[in-house]
Formats: C-alpha cells, structure tokens, sequence
C-alpha cells in the first residue's frame, strides 16, 4: 500500500504542507485537530515552538513541494522492499533555478513635485476607480470587459506615475471612509506600476502589469460569499477559492481585445517561488517576471490592508513578513527591489520623529529616503497641533550640516533629526491622514520651510 504519511523536522517544513499528525498530542497545542495546510512562516514558527517534528499528508501536500514529496515517498517504498524501514526523517533539498531579473534603475527621468501631479492623479485615480465599477457591473450582467476603457485609463496612470510616483502613492496609501469604492485592485495596481517604474520596465510592460494587477481577481465574483469572506478555510474551501485565478483567466480569455501578456499575469500571479503556489505549482524562472511582481505586490498590499481591520498596517509590519518571505513565496532579488520602490516609509505613513512628534510622510525625496518630507501633527508630547506644519527633513539637514561645515556648530550641536518608527495608525485614531493630505497636495500651498515656521527644538 502506498505511503500517504511522511515524518519531517519542523525546521524542514514549506508552504503547501499538509500537516496530519503532530510528535504529541493536539490538544497540547493550539493547532486543529483534523490537520491543515501550511500557509505561512507563522504557522511553521508555531509549529517549532511545540513541535520536533510532523507528520505531513504526502497526497494532500500541494505545489512542487507535494510532487517531490511523493517522488521520495515512491523510491522509500521501493527501498523498503530491501532494507529495514528508515526512521530518520528525510530532508528536502531546494534548489530553484532562477536567473537574475535584469533591472535598470534611473531609466526614467527624475520625479517632478508631488503637488504637481497631484490633481492629474487624483482625477485619474476616480476614474480607475468608475472603471473597476464598471467592470464588475458588466461582469455580473454577462456583458463584454470595457478592455479599451481599462487599457486606456491604466496607460494614463503609467504616465502618471512616471513623471511622479508619489502622487499615486498618496492614493495608494491612504484609505478613504468609503472603502467600498476603493478596492485592493486598484492600490495593487499603483503598487505593481510605481514598482515597475522603479526597476526599468518599458512602458508597454507597466502597461501590461497595470492592466493585469486591477484584473486579476474579477474571477472572484462566481465564488461563493462563504467562501470568498471566510477568515480560515478548510481544505475544501481552500480548493474552491483558488478557483478563482482560472474563472479570471476564462473571463478575460473571452475579450479578444486583452493583451495575452496580461493574460499570463493574471494566471501565474498566484504561483509562489518554491513551487507552493497554485494553480500550477510552477516555480522560480518559470514564472514570469511581471507575474512574480503582481505575487509581490498583492501580498504587500493585504498585508498592510488585512481583511475586516479598521486601520492599515504600518508599512514596517508588512515589509517584514514579505521579507521574511524572500526565497521560499518570493524571488529575493524582487522583494527587495520592491521595498526600496515604496521606501520604508512610503507616502501617507505615520512616523515618530526623534524630537518626539508624529508626523505624515508626504513626499518622498527619492535619492534620501530616509529623509522625506513630512507634516508635523502633534507635538513632543503627542498632543494634536491646531494646525500640521510642513517640515522637510533632508532640507534641514542641509542647512545643519552647511553650519558644521563652516565650524560654526558641532555634529552634536546641531542635532540631526531622524524617523524613529513608523507608527501604527489605531493608536492616533484622532490623527486624519487623508485630511493631512488634502492640505498638502491640493489646498492653499504652504510656504517652504524656513525656520519661523517651526517649533523652537526644530530651528535651532
């Protein structure tokens, strides 16, 4: 009979692993008595808190992982024919052929001012927006994709954030009260084209990974609501949600009009980089680059926007869990082109100065990332000013270090302000980043930074 079980060191555990029995009993742990998938490295952390070592479903295991498990698990019952049973636990070797992306960074000309493009990008965000509407309504009524409609609203975008990816970013960021109307597609999107612009893609390519991001999940609409809502899913549920990507990939198919680049997006975004994903279980190279890119940028953006949260998740947070997903979801080179796209501290984000003030990131300044500028609203003691002050980081320390250099003040002296953190949004509820942005970007201009406009501890 054929072995459905195999014994594997908690260390040795990947994404995609049906866990079937445990070194000890269930009820010792917080873990489901009738065995899971393994989804995340936060599950096989818990499982290295209890456990030495599992017992994983050779023929419920999914992706590439799965396909090997069972290669082993034939060539053991092979062997077994000739030589006692092997207790000790097999280790899974994991080599992913994978060559280099081909990044060009600076292939685009320096970003203009945030305000500039703002009003550009706020009008052609709302009508992304009426678009993913009319998308959906059409869908549901059986009628054809407005694909030139898309097509041309997403190639303005790319225009957009060409000449300013921070103007984007701001929409990206910050979510509005009517979240109903502004929807994960549509921030992955701007998250896959600021992305895109940032390693080189030509334009017809941002284009395509646009286009494909807001696409990709319009299979959704023929899940069933428990399904599709449902904060865990058994197996079952698990294999009927991810039904999604080929209801996607058909309804798209069916458009004579989308480009079939958008198409191969749309199905691989879901793959993941050791062979875990679905619905092919394809790995490394044989993903494509750009839906390797979407897998990034639509993990990034659930995680800083999970299901059901009333606030976002600061940037840091969600940073840290896709980096501690490099090499096993995804190819490491990408995660950290991502991050180094958005910054540490992308537009819209809560930080904690070192003077103590919480402040809103408003623009970045791209060749200084950790220095942005950014709107004071609260003062060292947290309290909420009656009104944000403007204060540019990288301008201040300019001027600080123009007076070292003369001799005039010490290094020390002088005090070099820097972030501290970013800051999580739920614990200044009373702070309204989209009414810090508003001011910023399309209210009555506020004046450069000069010392007079700011505290005493920050013109000194």
């Amino acid at each position: 009979m054929a072995i459905q079980q195999t014994k594997v060191f908690v260390e040795d555990l990947q994404r995609g692993m049906f866990v079937s029995r445990l070194d000890r009993p269930w009820t010792r742990t917080p873990f489901a008595l009738q065995g899971f998938y393994i989804r995340d490295l936060e599950e096989i952390r818990q499982l290295q808190k209890f456990c030495r070592y599992v017992y994983v479903d050779v023929v419920k295991t999914v992706g590439d992982v799965g396909v090997k498990l069972r290669r082993i698990t034939r060539a053991a019952e092979s062997a077994a024919k000739d030589a006692p049973t092997q207790t000790t636990p097999r280790r899974i070797p994991v080599a992913i052929p994978c060559k280099p992306v081909q990044v060009r960074h600076n292939s685009y000309a320096p970003p203009e001012p945030v305000r500039k493009e703002a009003s550009k990008a706020r009008q052609l965000h709302e009508h992304i927006v009426l678009g993913m509407h009319q998308v959906m309504v059409q869908l549901q009524a059986n009628q054809p994709l407005p694909t030139a409609q898309v097509n041309h609203t997403v190639s303005q975008m790319v225009d957009s954030v060409l000449r300013s990816p921070d103007a984007f970013s701001w929409l990206a960021r910050v979510r509005e009260k009517d979240e109903q109307t502004y929807s994960h597609s549509v921030r992955a999107s701007v998250w896959a084209v600021v992305f895109g612009r940032h390693i080189g893609l030509r334009r017809q390519e941002l284009v395509q990974l646009g286009v494909a991001t807001l696409l990709k999940d319009v299979g959704k609409l023929y899940l069933p609501e428990t399904v599709l809502k449902a904060e865990k899913r058994d197996p079952r549920a698990e294999l009927e949600y991810r039904k999604f990507v080929d209801y996607s990939v058909k309804l798209l198919s069916s458009d004579p009009n989308i480009d079939r680049h958008v198409l191969t997006i749309v199905q691989c975004h879901k793959e993941q980089y050791d062979g875990s994903g679905y619905p092919k279980g394809l790995r490394g190279g044989q993903i494509p680059v750009l839906a390797r890119m979407c897998g990034i940028v639509t993990f990034y953006d659930e995680a800083t926007n999970p299901r059901g949260a009333e606030f976002p998740v600061p940037p840091s947070r969600a940073v840290a869990q896709l980096y501690e997903l490099r090499d096993s979801a995804f190819q490491e080179q990408l995660v950290v082109e991502f991050i180094q796209s958005i910054g540490l501290y992308p537009t819209g984000t809560q930080v904690e100065l070192s003077t103590g003030e919480i402040a809103v990131v408003v623009e970045q300044s791209h060749q200084r990332r950790l220095k942005p500028k950014v709107m004071l609203v609260t003062d060292a003691q947290k309290k909420l000013l009656a009104k944000p002050r403007l204060f540019d980081m990288a301008a201040d320390d300019d001027r600080k270090l123009a007076l070292v250099k003369k001799g005039k003040k010490s290094l020390a002296e002088v005090g070099l302000i820097t972030i501290t953190q970013d800051m999580d949004p739920s614990r200044y509820p009373a702070i309204d980043v989209a009414r810090v942005r508003d001011q910023y970007l399309y209210e009555q201009r506020l004046p450069a930074f000069v010392a007079r406009f700011l505290p005493p501890r920050l013109s000194s």
